[in-house]
């Protein structure tokens, strides 16, 4: 589990095919000391699990289901990843409960300034529109933010100075892609609304 709060920004070293899955190296400034391999830990959103590491680098298998409904396949060496160690009980929530799994790729349409914050509206992929909420959580690219409106599939996000200068956020422009998590808890509401 995470909480969606970015504790380092990596950088893909490598990225090449095995016979098994698409193996990526990831740089970071994390303490590697103390993740252990089997670990997890979400890159952008995705929860993906530590395989081999270095002194500032570990290594993750990604499989063909999570390359094909995640933006991790259009990664190249030197793209930039936000990235979250797994929550421990008794670490602070500061974001909200987020599982790791990507529920689908959204599309930003606008970014615009709005004083020093950024305002970003982001299409996301019919049905998952019916779980996203005014003044409910998502996750963006592994960041939780809170939704401040939402027309038919696009919904608006208002991104602070500080989200957009130390996530990979601040890059996003129209048209750049993004890992989305719906609230958990809308994800269940929802089901439970669906077999009652």
């Amino acid at each position: 589990m995470f909480t969606g709060i970015i504790t380092d920004v990596g950088r893909v070293r490598s990225v090449r095919d095995t016979e098994r899955d698409r193996r990526f190296e990831i740089e970071t400034r994390f303490d590697l000391s103390s993740v252990e391999i089997g670990a997890s830990i979400a890159h952008a959103g995705c929860c993906l699990t530590v395989v081999e590491k270095g002194a500032d680098w570990f290594a993750v298998e990604v499989s063909g289901e999570t390359l094909d409904r995640t933006t991790i396949g259009a990664w190249e060496p030197g793209h930039p990843v936000n990235l979250e160690r797994s929550a421990r009980v008794g670490d602070e929530l500061g974001g909200h409960i987020v599982s790791g799994h990507v529920d689908g790729v959204g599309e930003v349409i606008s970014v615009e300034s709005e004083g020093g914050s950024h305002r970003v509206k982001v299409r996301v992929p019919r049905p998952l529109h019916r779980y996203i909420a005014p003044k409910g959580s998502i996750t963006v690219e592994g960041v939780s933010l809170t939704v401040n409106e939402v027309e038919d599939d696009v919904f608006g996000v208002n991104l602070i100075p500080h989200t957009w200068e130390v996530t990979t956020l601040g890059g996003l422009k129209p048209g750049s892609a993004v890992n989305l998590e719906i609230d958990m808890l809308a994800r269940y509401l929802a089901r439970w609304r669906e077999t009652a």
